[in-house]
């Protein structure tokens, strides 16, 4: 059986507002100030030429300031009304902190785009959707569940109204249309709990609403018996639909705040924990069951994210990547413990989360005698990347991945070796080809030459104030400019132009071996130039 939580929040602006000048003041810094009696809160918002109010906090209210008057009308019921700039950025980034926090009781949580004004009117109100099917029995059921929400977000600073149903329609309106701070429909019964609840629950817009009360409509009850087709052909099909998601008719879905890992493992404790060792023999249980999990469906973990739920609603977490899909339980609880001392207990952790963020298939194979050592050097090589990355910074050990392209310079560009999806490419260049030099300097050195002209191979050469004769010559390799790309190519070292290059390998009298080349052809007005590329062994 679905079940789902909306979580309303009226007056989260100014709560949010109140709840940092109580951090602020309060002793420590670590606790807010108990302020037993707040004075009148508002948030101003230019509109119509004027600051005018967008939201009140309930001081405000019962001295008569509503959203929407006039800042001088407020100031003349109240003189020493509080008022600040309203700022949706700071609301909605405070809201998305505090969704985070409730995926302590739900990893499916979202943001209701219709739970007030930070995302409509900026009334300051705010709404968060957790689905919460089958989470309840964790928290000793779901009165329990509702109570532990409201005393968080009350010690948080925010005033909560809550609604637990079976569809979002019935939680939506319960939490802001019943006769407490949370109420709970009982499975299958929202058609009869909710008849005597006015339309307006219905989440219909203002037209709407005000031509069903022309009709004398105003409770979702008086919908149940009247015939379909004159409400979809007055009002149009939004009526019906609202009122079918109500009764469970329509499915709903709801978005997460972000996508839902598929493999995950958590662990809640009775009491909270804070000492290292204690974190690190959580990790290892939480371990164990992923990784029997991803075994389960052949698969292997290549990103994993460890998240810490406080006892004071804040959060922490680590993340680790892999350069090869593992489910190796100790060497993935080797590259957590390197970093686990930096996770802050603060007051307690109460609820600990192991979610793979990233996975890719990983079968069991069966490997030969001949083929074990290799796989074991394979293996080693694959958990060391792993260890240096962790050690010195995922973006700190990189890898080389062929580029498509025939210039050398650019025929190869470095990626971190733990990139969560290396792209695929078979580009392997030309499918015959001269060996390539060993040493490939970063940018071609230019040097003299003396070269049987039209396009002889060179006799001699002079480099750093040396000269080199030839003793043996391969070679030319022509490559061809590219010429999709534009016609002069700026890299870090120096400009590419597009000219023809035909490269040589070239021995010398020493028997060093290097790889140069000609850039473009032979010319009477225009010689060509010749560059150092490379050494051979």
């Amino acid at each position: 059986m679905k079940r789902v939580i909306s979580l309303w929040l009226p007056t989260f602006a100014t709560d949010r507002l109140s709840r940092t000048k109580a951090q602020k003041v309060g002793t420590g810094g670590n606790k807010p100030a108990n302020n037993p009696r707040p004075l009148p809160l508002v948030t101003l918002t230019a509109q119509h030429g004027g600051q005018r109010i967008a939201a009140a906090n309930q001081a405000a209210d019962a001295a008569g300031i509503k959203p929407g008057h006039s800042l001088a009308d407020a100031r003349a019921l109240f003189p020493d009304l509080i008022a600040k700039q309203a700022d949706p950025a700071a609301d909605l980034k405070a809201l998305d902190k505090l969704a985070q926090a409730c995926e302590r009781y739900t990893p499916w949580t979202a943001i209701d785009p219709l739970g007030g004004g930070l995302l409509t009117d900026m009334s300051g109100s705010a709404g968060l959707w957790l689905d919460v099917t089958g989470c309840a029995h964790l928290f000793s059921g779901e009165r329990a569940l509702l109570k532990d929400i409201r005393d968080r977000c009350l010690q948080a600073g925010y005033l909560p109204r809550i609604g637990l149903a079976d569809t979002p329609g019935a939680a939506w309106a319960a939490a802001r249309f019943s006769d407490t701070s949370f109420s709970i429909i009982q499975p299958k019964t929202q058609r009869q709990s909710l008849a005597g609840y006015p339309i307006a629950s219905l989440r219909l817009d203002p037209a709407t609403l005000e031509g069903l009360d022309g009709l004398g409509l105003r409770q979702i009850g008086d919908l149940y018996e009247m015939p379909r087709a004159p409400l979809a052909s007055r009002f149009g099909g939004q009526t019906l639909r609202r009122l079918d998601q109500l009764l469970g008719r329509i499915e709903e879905p709801i978005s997460p705040r972000r996508p839902r890992p598929s493999h995950y493992s958590r662990l809640a404790f009775t009491e909270p924990i804070g000492r290292t060792e204690d974190i690190s023999l959580a990790l290892d249980k939480l371990l164990a069951q992923l990784c029997d999990d991803l075994e389960q469906a052949t698969l292997g973990a290549r990103r994993l994210e460890l998240i810490v739920f406080r006892v004071d609603n804040s959060r922490d977490s680590l993340v680790i990547g892999t350069s090869q899909a593992s489910r190796d339980p100790d060497h993935l609880a080797r590259l957590f413990r390197d970093d686990l001392d930096t996770l802050d207990p603060g007051f307690g952790i109460e609820v600990i989360v192991l979610a793979a963020l990233e996975t890719n298939a990983l079968a069991a194979r069966q490997i030969d005698i001949a083929g074990k050592t290799a796989h074991q050097a394979n293996e080693n090589a694959a958990k060391l990347v792993d260890r240096l990355s962790g050690r010195l910074g995922m973006r700190n050990v990189v890898r080389l991945q062929p580029v498509e392209s025939h210039l050398p310079e650019r025929a190869s560009e470095t990626i971190p070796a733990l990139k969560a999806r290396v792209q695929e490419n078979n580009w392997q260049g030309p499918l015959q080809r001269p060996p390539r030099p060993i040493q490939l300097l970063v940018q071609p050195m230019p040097i003299d030459v003396m070269a049987p002209v039209p396009d002889g191979p060179p006799v001699m050469f002079l480099w750093r104030k040396r000269q080199h004769k030839v003793a043996r010559a391969e070679g030319p390799e022509r490559i061809s400019p590219e010429w999709w790309r534009p016609t002069q190519l700026q890299t870090r070292s120096r400009s590419l132009t597009r000219e023809t290059r035909d490269y040589y390998r070239l021995e010398d009298q020493d028997g060093n071996r290097y790889w140069v080349y000609r850039e473009g052809l032979y010319r009477p007005d225009k010689p060509p130039g010749w560059y150092l590329h490379g050494f051979f062994a």
